[in-house]
């Protein structure tokens, strides 16, 4: 008979987001994150942190964009001001130097 499909809710997007959101914050902390296993050549490069922090931010850009059609909560994963930078779609100095809005939180320090 019929297989069942997969079941997507708000859940999933959710874990997905909160995943897309440690990527790019580690990615601003120049740690690892899997694209540095896709691309180990180019760890030598400066602009490589650069690109990676790109991708991290338009993953977490499509995730965000996602929960947003599909009416799922997804704010709850960030502070207020990290909200208005999602909203605002571009990634500025001002998100690269503020995301974190205490860049000496315990928070950030233990990611």
């Amino acid at each position: 008979m019929g297989e069942q499909q997969p079941v997507v809710n708000a859940e999933f997007f959710v874990a997905k987001l909160s995943e897309a959101k440690i990527t790019f914050e580690r990615a601003l902390d120049c740690k690892h994150t899997e694209f540095d296993d896709l691309y180990p050549y180019m760890l030598e490069h400066p602009q490589f942190f650069w690109y990676k922090r790109y991708v991290a931010w338009s993953q977490l850009l499509t995730i965000a964009g996602l929960c947003d059609e599909l009416s799922f909560p997804w704010r709850e994963q960030f502070s207020p001001q990290q909200v208005a930078y999602v909203e605002q779609r571009v990634m500025s100095a001002k998100v690269l130097d503020f995301w974190f809005e205490k860049n000496d939180s315990k928070e950030h320090a233990q990611r």
